[in-house]
This record gives C-alpha cells, sequence and structure tokens, in this order.
C-alpha cells in the first residue's frame, strides 16, 4: 500500500485515514505525526511546527485555502452531475455513489442542501427523458430525514419506473372480483351476436390465451427517439392478442352479449380505442404500472341492434353469468353503461416489456 503525497486533491480526513491505515500496515507504532506531516506536499501547504495529533492534523489541512477550492470544486461537481436512466444505459449505483462522494468531499451534511443538489441531478421532462423524475422525487421530498432515506426513496422510484406499463408492453388483465383472466382463443367464435372471437374471463391461473399488447390508441402518436412512450392515467389504447393478433373491441353494429344482453365483447382485426383510468379517484396518478387496478371504457356509437346512432362510453366487466358453446363453458364479458362497480375493477400485470 502507497500512501500519496497529500496536495489539496483529496478530502484530509480521508488522507488521514489512508495514512492510519499504513501506519497498521507498516507496524508503524512511533512518531506519527512527524511522518505524516512528511507526506504533505509542503510546497503547496505550511504546517504549524507543533501538531500532537490527528485531529490538529486535519484542522490545520482544513484550514488551508486549498481546501476551500477542493470543496467549492466538489460543489461544482453536485451541480453538473445528472442522473442517466437505466433505459437510457445509466448505472444508478456509480451515480449514487458519486453523489454521495461529492457531498462528502464539499463537507455538505446538512440533509435539506442534499435533498437541493440531489433534484438538480435528476432529469425532467425538459430533459428528454419523459418519465418526470424531479416530479417524483419532490412529492416524497418531506419523508427524507436522512442520506439513507434518500437513497431509499429514490431506489423506489428508479423501480417504480421499470414497472411503468408502455406502448408494446405484454400484460395480463386480471378481474379483480374473481381473481381470473381476460382471454381470448384463437377461431373459438361466438354461436350469436357477431359470431367473431370469442373474449371471456377464464382461469385464474396466467395462461398463454391471456396474454395481450399495448399499443397506442388514436391520436397518440409514438416517436422512439423522444423516449416518450408510457401509458397514462386517461390515455387511449389498443389491446391486441398475442396468440391470434386480433384486437379486443365492440362491433361497429354493437351487437347483444350471448346472456345478459349488454354489448358484446370480442376479437376482431379491426381495433377498438379503450380509454384507460384508475378505479378510485385517490389512486390516481400520472402513469400507469403494473398492479394498479383500472376501468377500461370504449366509445359506442350504436345501439345494441346496430340500428339508432347514440354514442356513449361503456366500460368493460365481467360478472358470473356464464354462457356455453358446444360443450365448454365460458364466463360472459360485456360492456356496458350502468354505474361502475367491483366487477368493472382490472388488475393489469406487467408481464414484459419489448
Amino acid at each position: 500500500m502507497e500512501v500519496p503525497r497529500y496536495d489539496g486533491s483529496i478530502h484530509p480526513d480521508e488522507w488521514i485515514n489512508d495514512i492510519q491505515k499504513y501506519f497498521k500496515l507498516k507496524n508503524i507504532n512511533y512518531n506519527y505525526f512527524s511522518i505524516a506531516k512528511s507526506f504533505v506536499d509542503p510546497t503547496i501547504i505550511s504546517l504549524p511546527a507543533e501538531i500532537y495529533s490527528f485531529e490538529k492534523l486535519s484542522n490545520a489541512l482544513k484550514e488551508d485555502i486549498s481546501f476551500t477550492v477542493f470543496k467549492n470544486t466538489n460543489k461544482r461537481l453536485l451541480r453538473v452531475l445528472k442522473y442517466i436512466p437505466e433505459r437510457q444505459n445509466g448505472e444508478t449505483p456509480k451515480f449514487i455513489s458519486k453523489f454521495r462522494k461529492y457531498c462528502y468531499n464539499a463537507e455538505i451534511n446538512d440533509i435539506e442542501e442534499q435533498k437541493n443538489y440531489f433534484c438538480h441531478s435528476l432529469p425532467n421532462n425538459n430533459d428528454n427523458c419523459n418519465y418526470n423524475y424531479l416530479l417524483e422525487f419532490t412529492k416524497r421530498k418531506e419523508n427524507i430525514k436522512s442520506m439513507n432515506d434518500l437513497i431509499r426513496e429514490f431506489e423506489e422510484i428508479v423501480t417504480d419506473e421499470l414497472n411503468l406499463i408502455r406502448n408494446e408492453s405484454i400484460v395480463a388483465l386480471k378481474h379483480v372480483a374473481t381473481g381470473k383472466y381476460l382471454s381470448s382463443i384463437e377461431n373459438l367464435l361466438y354461436t350469436t351476436g357477431s359470431k367473431s372471437q370469442v373474449a371471456f374471463v377464464s382461469s385464474q391461473v396466467l395462461g398463454p390465451n391471456a396474454l395481450w399488447k399495448i399499443i397506442f390508441g388514436k391520436n397518440r402518436y409514438y416517436d422512439p427517439q423522444d423516449g416518450d412512450s408510457y401509458i397514462y392515467d386517461s390515455h387511449s389504447i389498443k389491446l391486441q392478442h398475442i396468440d391470434s393478433y386480433k384486437f379486443l373491441g365492440i362491433n361497429r353494429v354493437c351487437y347483444k352479449s350471448p346472456i345478459s344482453e349488454h354489448t358484446e365483447v370480442s376479437c376482431e382485426y379491426y381495433s377498438s380505442d379503450w380509454k384507460v383510468n384508475h378505479s378510485k379517484l385517490e389512486n390516481r396518478q400520472r402513469y400507469l404500472k403494473s398492479n394498479d387496478v383500472i376501468n377500461l371504457s370504449v366509445n359506442k356509437f350504436y345501439d345494441n341492434n346496430g340500428m339508432h346512432y347514440i354514442q356513449g362510453e361503456e366500460f368493460l366487466r365481467s360478472h358470473d353469468i356464464q354462457f356455453t358453446i358446444g360443450n365448454d363453458t365460458f364466463q360472459e364479458i360485456v360492456c356496458h353503461n350502468e354505474r361502475l362497480g367491483g366487477n368493472d375493477e382490472w388488475c393489469i400485470e406487467l408481464i414484459k416489456q419489448d
């Protein structure tokens, strides 16, 4: 182990810790302070003759103008430090390590000052990153009382971002009331109504028939260069069945469902746009993330006889009503314009990000 000469480019306490480790490694048990002083560059720093403790040595080094320059340099490094999200190949541990090191070097120990510097390092919507780290961190600032709290809260923000639903995410939709998954089977057709591919809720065990791809709805252009591929509350989306490539929706004629005679929900090659909303107002947030509970609604333009133009909004629902095709029984899903309730709640689960 070689101990560098002290020239003002390292924090004095860190340098003294290195000196003490050096003494222990070399079994040096006497004349500590004369040896330590000999490692201080005399062309830069002039030390008092009488130094008999490491505390006095630290104080003397900190009183030199070189330490003021060192601290100010680290404050400037804090101001230019920027967090690069992991989706853009950033490395969160290295960023946190630099932030803590610069705070230590600049002797910024006040948590409020640390939080202010940390806010300055976070990207926001003006930094070509449409997940607003700054906004999310600001929401949590009051909970932060220490550096450990700061890192813990930020780690949760980073984890939350990785669980956000994005354009082309693969998801499953679990009916909250029954715990069963929204499903479809290629070439299994209704025997009534549209006679299109059936949509239903099936097993409580996730299977390949219950996988859907999220695609932005109309009027939502996605440019992969701008980074904004997230699904927000009140966004319109399309749900494409992975196995059959067909889209969940209602037929333009708006046929009646097999048993309850609400609006039939099926899978077709043309797509319907579904509006996503968090089911409870108090849980609403800007972004849609895995395990959020949502309502899904679709615009309806004709009555269930396909005759009268009505234009309205209907919500996706499942219930205990069952219908049969051949020897198989299926739990019905429909769209309706009645009062919202527990049967209209769906838990969206992120399966895979493309």
